[in-house]
C-alpha cells in the first residue's frame, strides 16, 4: 500500500508593509490638533510601540528620574480587551530613552489625570494607564485604531492602519542608517529574521551608501 505524501504547505508570502514619510507624519501630528489619540499616535511613531504595548503603558513603565520608558503591560482585544502583565516575547520586554518630546507627552498626561481625578471626584475611574478619557476609563484598542482611520479620511490622509505607524518607525530607522539588527531590538522582533522579512526591502538605501563608499575606496584617483 502506498504510502500518502505529506501535504506541502505554501510558502508564506512576505508582507508588503505601508508606511508614512516623515514629512507624512509630520502632517499627521499638525492636523490631529486636541484629538484624543493625539497622544497615542505621537508615542506609536516614535517608538514603533503594539497598539497593545501603547494602551498598556502604565505609569510604572515610566522612569522619569533615569529618562527610561520601559515595554512591561500589555492590553489587546479578542472579544473584550484583555490587560496581560507580560509582553508577547522575551524580545517584547525592552526600555527605550525618554525623547525630550515624550517627556513632555507624559508630563502633560500626568498633570491631566490629576485634574481630571479632582474633577470627577467619585466618578473618576482610578486606573494605572497612562492613556485613558478623562474619567480614567482606558481607551479601547478597537476606539483607537477606527478613530485613527476616520482621522486620516476627513484629513484627506494616505490611509494606513494604525499598526502601519510602528512600520513607518521602521522605516525612517533604516533610513537613517540604523542596521536591521537595531530595528530587531527597537521593534522587539523575536529574532532579525522577522525583521528582514518585513523591512529588508526598505535597507537598500543604506545598502547603496555602503556599496558606494566601497566603490570609492576601491577606484578613487590616486
Amino acid at each position: 500500500m502506498a504510502l500518502s505524501c505529506c501535504p506541502v504547505l505554501p510558502r508564506q508570502k512576505s508582507y508588503a508593509a505601508k508606511f508614512y514619510s516623515a514629512s507624512q507624519l509630520q502632517t499627521l501630528f499638525e492636523v490631529l490638533g486636541d484629538d484624543p489619540i493625539r497622544p497615542i499616535v505621537h508615542i506609536a511613531a516614535l517608538y514603533g510601540l503594539r497598539r497593545s504595548e501603547l494602551l498598556g503603558l502604565q505609569w510604572d513603565s515610566l522612569d522619569f528620574e533615569n529618562g527610561l520608558l520601559t515595554i512591561k503591560h500589555t492590553v489587546s482585544k479578542v472579544t473584550k480587551a484583555v490587560a496581560k502583565d507580560k509582553t508577547k516575547n522575551a524580545s517584547s520586554h525592552r526600555s527605550f530613552p525618554l525623547t525630550q518630546e515624550a517627556r513632555v507627552i507624559f508630563e502633560e498626561a500626568r498633570a491631566a489625570e490629576e485634574e481630571n481625578r479632582s474633577l470627577f471626584g467619585k466618578g473618576y475611574h482610578d486606573t494605572p494607564y497612562v492613556f485613558k478619557w478623562p474619567d480614567g476609563r482606558p481607551f479601547s484598542p478597537d476606539y483607537v485604531s477606527k478613530h485613527f482611520r476616520l482621522l486620516l479620511k476627513k484629513n484627506g490622509l494616505p490611509l494606513i492602519r494604525f499598526y502601519e505607524l510602528r512600520h513607518s518607525c521602521a522605516s525612517l530607522l533604516l533610513n537613517h542608517g540604523c542596521t536591521l539588527k537595531d530595528v530587531q531590538e527597537w521593534m522587539g522582533h523575536a529574532d532579525v529574521k522577522m525583521t528582514a522579512n518585513l523591512y529588508g526591502h526598505l535597507d537598500a538605501a543604506r545598502k547603496q551608501s555602503m556599496a558606494d563608499t566601497l566603490s570609492s575606496s576601491l577606484w578613487e584617483k590616486r
